[in-house]
């Protein structure tokens, strides 16, 4: 999918509960119960070691099995699927509020103030995203404060430019015209006129968003520039036991599919039924 499959279809010929997105708010909420209510579940400390355990198969004492260091994977993975889901929700709504404020700021006032806004996006922009949180990552490797601020410093431009285009398209309508003439305030306008229309775009961006920190954040600890071992990080937890894998390869494979399943949901939730 897409960001124009949720723009070149009307609004008003879309039926909102689509069975793609019936389907992913159905797996994001099974998603988000294992990682919250999970822990809360699962007693096992996830980085209680028992090597008397190690590379348990599922069963009766570990459910899920466990890691080489005899680590329960059922713990592990309700942790590492809360730290991915959290991190990637807040880094995405860190970089959402700033990004469509401005947009809509930029797209209502134009003239010099937006000017300024354009070149300052398009300067970020020109630094690859990747180097950005690599740079800051290298003052506090394997924390999270450099890893959240790299990646919302990088999505925010997103949501500023994508909210300034379509926010200055609805605010050149007839109807809105009208209302700005007939004296009506500039709250009430972004309230009432222009955010519902701008809503499904930036709701289909702020998926995508989710989908990009959740895979940055797996892929950066992965390569041992993110979070590292022994934090519950399903990037992390792949590369630990890729090892191990011609002895458990359910093993390596359960935090992929957990990943795989967080970015489907995401995706299906705001997948548009074309006609």
């Amino acid at each position: 999918m897409t960001i124009a499959d949720a723009t070149l279809i009307p609004s008003a010929d879309r039926r909102w509960l689509t069975p793609s997105r019936t389907i992913g708010l159905g797996l994001l909420a099974l998603l988000a119960a294992f990682a919250l209510i999970g822990p809360l579940l699962v007693s096992v400390d996830p980085t209680e070691q028992d090597f008397a355990a190690s590379l348990a198969a599922p069963g009766s004492d570990y459910l899920l099995g466990a890691d080489y260091y005899g680590r329960s994977m059922l713990a592990r993975l309700t942790y590492g699927a809360r730290l991915s889901f959290g991190m990637a929700l807040l880094t995405v709504a860190t970089a959402a509020v700033p990004g469509i404020l401005l947009g809509l700021l930029a797209a209502w006032r134009g003239g010099l103030l937006e000017r300024a806004l354009e070149l300052v996006s398009t300067v970020l922009l020109a630094l690859p995203g990747l180097l950005l949180v690599l740079i800051l990552l290298a003052f506090a490797p394997g924390t999270f404060g450099p890893l959240y601020l790299g990646l919302a410093l990088t999505l925010w431009i997103e949501f500023y430019r994508v909210a300034r285009a379509t926010a200055a398209s609805v605010l050149k309508q007839p109807h809105v015209e009208a209302a700005r003439l007939l004296g009506f305030g500039t709250p009430y306008l972004l309230r009432s006129l222009v955010l519902p229309e701008i809503r499904p775009i930036l709701t289909t961006l702020a998926a995508f968003a989710m989908s990009t920190a959740i895979i940055a954040i797996s892929t950066l600890s992965a390569i041992s520039v993110g979070l590292r071992p022994p934090t519950p990080e399903l990037g992390a937890m792949i590369v630990e036991l890729l090892p191990y894998y011609t002895e458990a390869p359910l093993h390596v494979l359960m935090p992929g599919i957990l990943i795989f399943l967080l970015v489907l949901g995401l995706q299906l939730a705001t997948r548009s039924e074309a006609r």
